[in-house]
């Protein structure tokens, strides 16, 4: 039989990845992934290796979400009731439960039906939460995205569907140097960022650089999560691992853009 413990290790990262982008913070949501963990401990029982162990994790997270989370009860605002048309407000007018089922497919990559019984919810609201989300996601306002990514063909796919979702892109850069050019000279509104570009360096380094002089949510879309997933990550940052889906990307894009400054750089 598969020990437990090897198999939550194995789904760990991924659930900080989903309790970051739910909360807001990556120091909020190991809060609320912690607070999971030890229910676990006492109770073991509450997951077993023969059955989905990483849908059980998931489900036992929302079990303390909803028991802790100050956003239960609390419903989205209306985007015609609001004069606040910012990218900020519109996501957050979004309501938990459509935020919840948006990650927890496009992100995380589970079912509508694994959706809903991770969320206790009926499949067919479930789907119909979906749409709704999906429906908000399209109606935030463009911003400008700088793309770092040294295979043209991968960049190629990433800059046609920033701009399908509306967003203009500033600039692909190959390596560090142009990277960091661009990102100084041109203030974009969100970064998409390869870790290994190859001879022309670190992404990461890159983004740790760029991030000194220019306050701008980042996307890590890597083939190496695994440099990510240790709470290291510079902040505010994203990821989605390669070979990624384009909704993965989308809903990645709306999470990062949910925490883009009001003021776009600040003194280096």
């Amino acid at each position: 039989m598969t020990d437990l413990s090897e198999e939550v290790l194995k789904n760990i990262g991924y659930l900080r990845r989903y309790a970051r982008a739910l909360s807001g913070s990556q120091k909020s949501g190991d809060a609320y992934v912690r607070v999971c963990l030890e229910v676990l401990l006492q109770d073991r029982d509450r997951i077993s290796t023969d059955g989905d162990v990483r849908r059980q994790l998931f489900t036992l997270f929302h079990e303390v979400w909803r028991s802790t989370s100050p956003e239960q009860g609390q419903e989205g605002t209306s985007y015609a009731a609001s004069e606040d048309l910012s990218v900020e407000a519109r996501l957050e007018a979004l309501p938990s439960r459509e935020r919840q089922v948006l990650l927890l497919t496009a992100l995380e990559g589970f079912s509508v039906h694994d959706a809903a019984l991770i969320l206790g919810l009926d499949e067919e609201a479930t789907r119909e939460l979906l749409a709704q989300a999906w429906t908000a996601v399209n109606e935030q306002l463009a911003t400008t995205v700088l793309i770092i990514e040294d295979e043209p063909i991968i960049a190629l796919d990433i800059a046609g569907l920033v701009r399908d979702m509306g967003h203009d892109v500033v600039g692909v850069a190959a390596n560090e140097r142009e990277a960091v050019t661009m990102a100084r000279s041109r203030s974009p509104g969100l970064v998409l960022a390869d870790i290994n570009l190859g001879s022309g360096g670190s992404g990461l380094k890159a983004v740790k650089t760029i991030l000194q002089s220019i306050d701008v949510p980042v996307i890590f879309v890597t083939a190496f999560p695994e440099r990510l997933l240790t709470g290291e990550r510079p902040e505010p940052t994203y990821l989605v691992t390669k070979p990624f889906e384009p909704d993965m990307l989308r809903v990645t894009i709306s999470q990062a853009l949910s925490s883009r400054p009001a003021m776009g750089s600040v003194s280096a």
